[in-house]
């Protein structure tokens, strides 16, 4: 059995490991932010240190056998619903809060493995948590920003013929879009177009071409 100063140690540096990865998602307003991360790391580690400690009172029982990594693991299958939560789906298949949940996870992870004793291993696991959500997200933006899909959706009025907007697509010269919807309303035709590389320059001339059209209501751009 370990002692009681050992324990609270072990706790409170899963506390901080927990506020360090906390403090990079506090920053961008997340739902779950620096207290969200502390619970989760504080909570894993005392987890691990009743599976670890808290049954030793009984071991060498007759007709008992226990395996303390069984409780242990069932946190990382409970934490599935905490990051469920954070995950946000939003409209045209856009998903946010993966990364949020995945640091969860980890912080789980790492209050598990702070209240087993391994300081080393959770110290690590943090450190390239931070530098994973952090130092890894500029780059992480660049490669988006050149491979990010963009949609274009068009509101025309009832008059309007759909396939004249098409074709002053075509005449652009760049009709590359993976895919696109034409849907019929009351107020008139609604276009979608999704396109891939498409830079800023050809998204500015596609723009002030239609907003000179009269027959157009409404032009959205949207990742």
């Amino acid at each position: 059995m370990v002692t009681w100063q050992e324990m609270l140690f072990r706790l409170f540096l899963a506390a901080v490991f927990g506020a360090l990865i906390g403090l990079e998602r506090e920053r961008k307003d997340w739902t779950a932010g620096m207290r969200t991360h502390m619970m989760v790391c504080l909570g894993s580690a005392l987890i691990m240190l009743v599976s670890s400690f808290g049954f030793s009172d009984i071991l060498g029982t007759k007709n008992v056998a226990l395996d303390p990594s069984r409780v242990a693991a069932q946190v990382i299958s409970g934490i599935g619903f905490i990051g469920a939560g954070t995950i946000l789906f939003l409209q045209q298949g856009r998903i946010k809060g993966l990364t949020t949940a995945a640091g969860l996870w980890t912080v789980a992870a790492i209050g598990l493995a702070t209240g087993g004793g391994m300081y080393f291993a959770a110290a690590a696991t943090t450190i390239f948590a931070i530098a994973i959500l952090w130092a890894l997200q500029p780059l992480e933006n660049r490669i988006k920003k050149r491979f990010s899909k963009r949609t274009l959706r068009i509101e025309t009025t009832v008059n309007a013929n759909p396939n004249v907007v098409l074709n002053k697509m075509s005449s652009f010269g760049f009709i590359n879009f993976s895919n696109f919807s034409i849907d019929k309303t009351d107020e008139g035709f609604i276009i979608q177009l999704r396109f891939e590389n498409l830079n800023m320059d050809r998204l500015e001339q596609i723009t002030k071409e239609f907003e000179n059209d009269s027959s157009i209501k409404k032009i959205v751009w949207s990742k």
